[in-house]
């Protein structure tokens, strides 16, 4: 079977910039399921879903994956225009309104968080959830942990070894050292001095990161609004993620399956690969094949104004 080649269109987000996605088909032999939307985490781009989203698509599952505003491909806001939650909510609820059907979101950390808020805005938006090591409220300790490493590095990297000595050092779980290639997907060289800084906006620490906290009773609140199919998928080795958060989760939205994977850590996609993908596989399989009655897919609404 000839696997399916990823495309790569840019998508208008709510307006104001342009969304670079990368659109996995299902191979000409394979009869379509429901669409697979993957949002990524902070700081990191659509190549985090490569492989799973490949996989995904030749089993059947049609997937588009996008880099948020502000990072990998996709444009940054103007100087004049503060990054807020609503708008990153506004563009996934444009991507998927532009999908032919309810996708099924499959959302890290950051990218679930605006998933839950998405589908409690707009109730339908999404055929089913999968929550990648995210839950309403999360650990601070974790969360500090990631703002010191994303924050360390504001002068860059010299050279390409020097990041992936940081990366490893960072992730010790990870077996495998991050390759040129992948390290380019995830810095840009500046032409002038040479060094090699991280390829989203610097300003989405301030304006996003530090202070999402104040963000979590929003979070909570819309959890309790989702009805929609939901997984959530955690690392047993997460520091942003513990029993205590999991749990309260899972009284805001009773009817959501858990799966822990014991050894993955919140990097949880990259540190297993293969559980997770087959994870996500199973879920999907039995997604699609229960009936689905979700509100009619509104996409003229979503074009007009992303904010109901």
């Amino acid at each position: 079977m000839e696997p399916s080649s990823p495309s790569e269109p840019t998508i208008t987000g709510d307006a104001t910039v342009a969304i670079a996605s990368s659109t996995f088909a299902v191979p000409a032999t394979v009869v379509a399921a429901a669409p697979v939307l993957f949002a990524h985490g902070f700081g990191q781009t659509r190549a985090a879903w490569q492989r799973t989203a490949q996989a995904v698509a030749d089993a059947g599952f049609p997937a588009i994956s996008y880099d948020a505003r502000g990072h990998g491909q996709s444009g940054r806001n103007p100087d004049a225009l503060p990054y807020t939650g609503e708008q990153f909510t506004d563009d996934l609820i444009v991507l998927a309104g532009e999908m032919p059907q309810p996708p099924v979101l499959v959302g890290a950390s950051m990218g679930g968080l605006f998933g839950l808020m998405a589908e409690a805005r707009w109730p339908g938006l999404f055929r089913a959830l999968v929550l990648v090591d995210v839950t309403p409220r999360w650990e601070s300790a974790g969360l500090s942990r990631i703002v010191a490493f994303t924050s360390a590095f504001a002068e860059g990297f010299a050279s390409l070894e020097a990041a992936a000595d940081a990366i490893a050092a960072y992730l010790p779980q990870r077996r495998e050292r991050k390759s040129s290639q992948a390290l380019q997907e995830l810095l840009r060289q500046d032409a002038r001095s040479g060094r090699w800084h991280w390829h989203w906006d610097g300003r989405l620490l301030d304006e996003l990161v530090r202070d999402s906290g104040r963000h979590q009773q929003a979070l909570v609140e819309a959890a309790r609004k989702v009805r929609c199919p939901v997984l959530l998928i955690s690392g047993g080795r997460s520091d942003l993620v513990s029993p205590a958060t999991i749990a309260e989760f899972q009284s805001l939205v009773p009817h959501a399956q858990h799966v822990q994977l014991a050894d993955a850590s919140h990097m949880l996609a990259g540190d297993d690969n293969d559980a997770f993908t087959q994870t996500l596989l199973d879920y999907l399989r039995s997604v699609s094949s229960r009936a689905h009655h979700h509100p009619t897919h509104a996409v003229e609404k979503i074009h007009t104004g992303a904010r109901s």
